[in-house]
């Protein structure tokens, strides 16, 4: 990072070197160029004019000090024009870079001097035909040309900077936004699947000299589990790996009773009751693949925090275009339960961004074990004083337009 830095540094100044150098050859240039044009009294010396020319030579010298003292330098090269005719060149390009680096306020006030003399030409009646009358117009027509394209040049490094500042903050929007989505994704896959292999792993630990095929069942399961578990993780880390962005094949509304279906082969008895007019297949995908992560992180859960790995849980997922679809997930917990599966306090946190990015919304709580479907109590000492009957309940509104 620092050899990048210090770069980048010497590119600058190889850049302001040269701009420098530019800048006093084009003032140098236009001093030769137009010498011929200056009208000069007929009655000044060789030596009045040869200091003149110094003078102007000097002033040319003087740019290469515009970057660190560029009003200072401006205001003395506006005095030295009222006694220089071979200034102008300097002056031109002491005012850019005044109307280029320094605020408005700033600019406002050095334009201020520099036709602070227009007054008193004009007051002086000049003759339309006279040769210096054109030779002033033409000094301040240069100055106000001057001015202009260095106040153009200064709002389009702010624009330029604020487009960068712009992107800049996009990709970084970007980038966050792509972490909270494979973190939810690690998440929903990867504490599904171990949470299988925590419960079978602590059942056999449990009960090592269970019967044969429980044993080998359970084994399995952890079988199973773990080498999905690891396909899962491959697929995330080739997505992270991959030059572009590809998404895979996500999970559908249907893909929930497979869901269930795993789980009650990993020993827990779970309820489906699917109800969606037209069949799963009718629902959008993202509304969908959102049912689905709902149904699949009540399941860990009720995994991780049930009063056992057989404990009943029943899944609701009812709907219909209009009316929108409901996913509700119920079982039996404790209220103050040590888990032997660790969390990682994420989950419901991730799920509730999921269903307000698809325009839903998550609510959980606990209930008593008879209840109709709506909105979710908060845990606040409410009826339900018997913890033994209480059950965990996680609802989602999802919208399904007609």
């Amino acid at each position: 990072m620092d050899r990048i830095n210090s770069s980048r540094r010497v590119r600058r100044e190889t850049k302001d070197r040269a701009v420098d150098i530019a800048a006093f050859l084009f003032a140098a240039a236009f001093s030769v160029l137009t010498s011929d044009a200056v009208v000069i009294d007929p009655g000044t010396s060789e030596t009045a004019l040869l200091l003149d020319q110094t003078a102007g030579g000097v002033a040319c010298a003087a740019l290469f000090l515009r970057r660190r003292w560029p009003v200072q330098l401006t205001i003395v090269l506006l005095v030295a024009g009222k006694f220089s005719h071979f200034a102008t060149g300097a002056i031109l390009v002491a005012l850019f870079t005044v109307a280029a680096s320094r605020t408005p306020k700033v600019t406002g006030w050095v334009t201020a001097l520099a036709f602070a003399p227009v007054p008193l030409f004009l007051a002086g009646r000049p003759a339309a035909d006279d040769p210096a009358t054109a030779s002033s117009i033409t000094y301040f027509a240069l100055i106000a040309g001057a001015l202009g394209w260095g106040s153009y040049t200064r709002s389009r490094r702010q624009l330029v900077a604020s487009l960068h500042e712009r992107a800049e903050r996009a990709a970084d929007d970007a980038r966050r936004e792509a972490r909270e989505n494979i973190a939810r994704e690690m998440h929903d896959v990867l504490a599904h699947r171990l949470s299988l292999l925590s419960v079978h792993a602590g059942a056999l630990e449990f009960n090592p000299g269970g019967e044969p095929a429980q044993v080998a069942r359970a084994a399995g399961v952890v079988r199973q589990s773990a080498h999905e578990a690891l396909e899962d993780l491959r697929e995330i880390i080739g997505v992270l790996r991959a030059p572009e962005v590809t998404e895979g094949p996500q999970p559908v509304l249907a893909d929930v009773e497979w869901l269930a279906a795993e789980a009650r082969q990993a020993g827990a008895q779970v309820t489906l009751q699917l109800s969606v007019e037209g069949g799963p297949e009718a629902v959008a995908s993202t509304v969908g693949r959102t049912a689905y992560r709902v149904v699949q992180e009540g399941l860990t859960n009720a995994r991780k925090h049930g009063r056992s790995s057989g404990a009943p849980v029943t899944v609701r997922v009812r709907g219909a275009p209009g009316a929108g679809l409901t996913v509700t997930v119920l079982n039996p917990a404790e209220r103050e339960h040590d888990s032997p599966i660790p969390g990682a306090g994420q989950g419901l946190i991730g799920l509730a961004e999921r269903t307000t990015l698809a325009g839903g919304h998550l609510e959980h709580g606990w209930v008593l074990p008879q209840h109709d479907d709506g909105p979710a109590p908060n845990d606040k000492g409410g009826e339900n004083t018997d913890e033994r009957s209480s059950e965990f309940r996680l609802f989602a509104w999802l919208p399904w337009p007609e």
